[in-house]
């Protein structure tokens, strides 16, 4: 038996996928150990409609799980659903815009009522208006509105509806390198502000929320240019940095909910790939690219938390 390098707890056998107790996730066996999940578990992804969301609904549904695929558009929402329903899987379509308070609250009062909650979420739906060597920040605030406070804004009227669980409920952030604090490349020049944002004992939802708007408010006078904000995708970028801050901050509050109780907050990249969000111009298969989210969300009973993954590795923020 081998070991797994990041959970050395996990035995990986070559041949595990062909063991009843072993499973295929994208590419690579997901773990040989107990199946903790069934049909009764319910899977939220936002903005599964097309590309990674879609896939990572395709991998949850097809691990015997119920996926709710949910999409801004009712139309190719349900298309999308019925693409995957006519492979025999789980899905059910609901329409939600992560922009919208009305529309989440109306999935949410629907999750409650048809399903009783939920134990997974993956929050995918995000939106990139820059291609290539582009790099306008004339939709900074629709793309900051909708990565960073969409997915705060429905990460807060879910927890109160996930499930009590022994292995503990799941929120699955997919985010981006771009927006790393202290990559060597495209980060916030501002020294004390990426000290501030890297300590976790004092991170606040207030700074980050500060740090969003000012960079807003540089956009609006013209003046982000010369404010040390990242060079390249620079709106999406700090949409994201704003995404893995915050899922560090609620990794400290979660942690402190009881046995039984617990939910594990993580992000991950899933790296450049073919979707329409790259213009398909993305070197990795969206199969690959779906693959850590999924790893993530079905994860054993152990406490994996506030954490940044590429690939199935840990990564710094």
């Amino acid at each position: 038996m081998s070991k797994c390098l990041q959970y050395p707890n996990y035995n990986l056998n070559g041949c595990a996928c062909l063991k009843e107790n072993s499973y295929f996730l994208g590419f690579r066996v997901i773990f040989p150990y107990r199946r903790w999940w069934s049909a009764e578990t319910i899977a939220v992804v936002t903005g599964g409609n097309r590309g990674i969301g879609f896939e990572i609904s395709r991998q949850l549904a097809a691990h015997g799980l119920t996926v709710i695929l949910t999409s801004r558009d009712s139309n190719v929402g349900l298309e999308a659903a019925k693409v995957l329903q006519e492979g025999g899987l789980n899905v059910t379509f609901h329409q939600l815009d992560i922009l919208d308070p009305l529309s989440i609250q109306n999935f949410a009062d629907w999750l409650h009522q048809n399903y009783g909650g939920l134990d997974i979420l993956v929050n995918n739906a995000g939106v990139n208006f820059n291609i290539g060597s582009e790099n306008s920040v004339e939709q900074a605030r629709m793309v900051v509105g909708t990565n960073y406070f969409g997915t705060k804004n429905v990460i807060e009227a879910m927890i109160p509806l996930m499930k009590p669980s022994a292995v503990g409920a799941r929120i699955v952030n997919v985010s981006t390198r771009l927006g790393r604090l202290n990559g060597r490349r495209n980060r916030i020049a501002d020294v004390t502000l990426r000290e501030q944002l890297g300590n976790v004992d004092s991170l606040s939802e207030e700074l980050i929320d500060r740090t969003i708007s000012r960079f807003l408010q540089q956009v609006e006078e013209g003046t982000w240019e010369s404010g040390g904000w990242p060079q390249s995708f620079t709106d999406y970028s700090i949409s994201k940095l704003a995404v893995n801050a915050y899922t560090r901050l609620m990794a400290r509050i979660l942690s402190e909910r009881p046995e039984g109780r617990k939910i594990y907050i993580n992000c991950y990249c899933p790296g450049w790939v073919k979707t329409a969000m790259t213009g398909y111009a993305g070197n990795i298969p969206v199969e690959e690219g779906a693959d850590t989210g999924v790893w993530l969300a079905l994860l054993p009973d152990q406490a994996i938390t506030g954490k940044f993954f590429a690939e199935r590795r840990e990564v710094s923020f």
